[in-house]
């Protein structure tokens, strides 16, 4: 069973319209990133509970906490950013919700990548255990400019690590934007894959699209993960207006066509969602 969710503040900041929209589309999941313009991690206990009130009031559930755990330069320093991952490890507590999104730490420009990997497998064997310690599964998404960005790279830090609360949140548009082919993606790392982020890329535009739009082969990648059994989220990012390295924006009209892209590709299948 597919069950899709969404970045809401890629339709607004205002978690009231966030929940309206998302509603009028027949979603009831959120991947947790931002209201009121505050990073999930940056709210504070009361706008929580604020929040996870309207929640439950309304319906809805999280596919996860959307936190930036692991977006920082992997030359900096650690113990804070681990002080912060312990924000959203009671975070995923507090909203019932055990899965946190995280990346693998950006390589300073220019250098090699190789030449970080014990810092980054060190870094995220460390995160993986504290979240297995507490019984919650963190999604591993890749992007551009963080050691995780090709498909080999995510596979050795996914591989190395060994940890079922360690896994991968593939997001198809962010390996073409690095000229990763899909299929060997795809190929290397299926079995890994517990979490579908929904964002499309056409790389003769340079631009993100709806999904089954672009070259990020959504409809077969998703036919062949239920056909193998998957049974998980497919969260809507679509970045339709904007795409920024720390979040993008689709406003509420074209997160209608992100939604009725995703929902052709089912129907279409005859693949099970709600």
């Amino acid at each position: 069973m597919i069950r899709i969710s969404a970045f809401a503040d890629e339709i607004s900041q205002d978690p009231h319209e966030q929940l309206d929209v998302l509603s009028g589309h027949g979603i009831k999941f959120i991947e947790f990133r931002a209201i009121h313009g505050t990073n999930v991690l940056d709210l504070t206990d009361a706008q929580h509970t604020e929040f996870r009130d309207l929640l439950v009031s309304r319906g809805f559930g999280l596919s996860a906490i959307g936190s930036p755990i692991g977006k920082i330069r992997i030359t900096e320093p650690f113990e804070e950013h681990l002080q912060r991952f312990e924000r959203a490890l009671d975070l995923a507590d507090f909203y019932q919700a055990p899965r946190i999104r995280v990346f693998s730490f950006y390589i300073p420009p220019g250098d090699d990548p190789a030449s970080h990997r014990a810092a980054v497998l060190s870094r995220m064997a460390a995160l993986t255990q504290r979240a297995a310690d507490r019984a919650i599964v963190l999604f591993l998404e890749n992007e551009k400019g963080i050691y995780g960005d090709t498909a080999d790279r995510v596979a050795d830090i996914l591989e190395t690590v060994n940890s079922p609360a360690l896994r991968h949140a593939f997001d198809p548009a962010n390996y073409v934007e690095v000229r990763q082919p899909i299929d060997g993606a795809w190929a290397r790392l299926r079995y890994f894959v517990s979490h579908f982020h929904i964002k499309d890329y056409d790389a003769n535009s340079e631009r993100n699209v709806p999904a089954g739009r672009g070259d990020g082969l959504i409809p077969r990648l998703l036919q062949e993960a239920v056909d193998s059994g998957y049974d998980g989220f497919c969260v809507l990012e679509p970045h339709l207006t904007v795409a920024g390295l720390a979040s993008g924006f689709t406003g509420p009209e074209r997160f209608a066509d992100a939604v009725a892209a995703l929902k052709a590709i089912l129907d279409e299948r005859k693949i099970a969602y709600e």
